[in-house]
């Protein structure tokens, strides 16, 4: 049974080119308005969020995120932006293909520790760094994974780590009308994403032989969504 000191999905990523186009596509394809969200110093960023109803995980929620173009971020060169929001390759698929899901993000309940476990297995999913956000309801605090290239790893269905400080934000969020489903991962490398997401408390995270990619099934007001990160 999941408890708040288990690992579990935190919230899934969906990136955008900005986040006027983020905010269309949540309306168009999930049928709700996106929430309020905030702005991040840090990277340069912005989001807006979307609580999601998930038995497994009771804080779930949607990010929409995109580079803010009237920020600079406060992390400085050469350092790069969370879940590869610098990479030209994500750019250009955005600008293509418009917002999509790309990433997911994992709580847990020590971040060093989980850092430690992946480093055992040869991989460097970053430092845990302390970031924040204001809020109406006060200051958000956490300590998050991010390498300095920026880069999600196993074609980002390795989830970044997060470990949350005394609020949460979905502890405010309204009920949004939607229903996380499933989150299912493949990956070329399928044993060796399934023992970094064991090595991480993250077991009961299944995954299959495939292109890198995530998929989550999303109940909607417009019926059942599947979003899908494979390029």
């Amino acid at each position: 049974m999941t408890t708040p000191h288990s690992a579990q999905i935190d919230h899934l990523v969906v990136a955008a080119r900005t986040l006027d186009e983020g905010v269309a596509w949540c309306e168009a394809t999930l049928g709700v308005v996106p929430g309020r969200g905030g702005e991040h110093a840090l990277f340069g960023t912005h989001n807006r969020l979307l609580r999601l109803s998930c038995a497994q995980a009771p804080r779930a929620y949607l990010e929409i995120i995109a580079v803010n173009p009237q920020a600079t971020p406060t992390r400085p060169a050469p350092l790069k932006r969370w879940f590869d929001l610098d990479d030209p390759a994500l750019r250009a698929r955005l600008a293509q293909h418009g917002p999509q899901l790309v990433h997911w993000v994992a709580s847990v309940p020590d971040i060093a520790a989980a850092t430690r476990q992946l480093t055992a297995l040869g991989i460097q999913r970053g430092p845990a760094i302390a970031a924040s956000r204001p809020t109406p309801s006060g200051l958000l605090q956490w300590r998050i994974s991010v390498r300095d290239d920026g880069q999600r790893l196993f074609g980002g269905a390795l989830p970044t780590l997060i470990q949350w400080g005394n609020a949460h934000p979905a502890d405010t969020m309204p009920a949004s009308g939607l229903t996380l489903q499933s989150l299912t991962l493949s990956h070329p490398d399928a044993p060796g994403l399934q023992q970094a997401l064991d090595a991480i408390g993250l077991d009961t995270m299944a995954v299959t032989p495939g292109s890198a990619a995530l998929t989550a099934l999303l109940d909607t007001p417009l019926g059942l969504r599947t979003l899908g990160s494979a390029f």
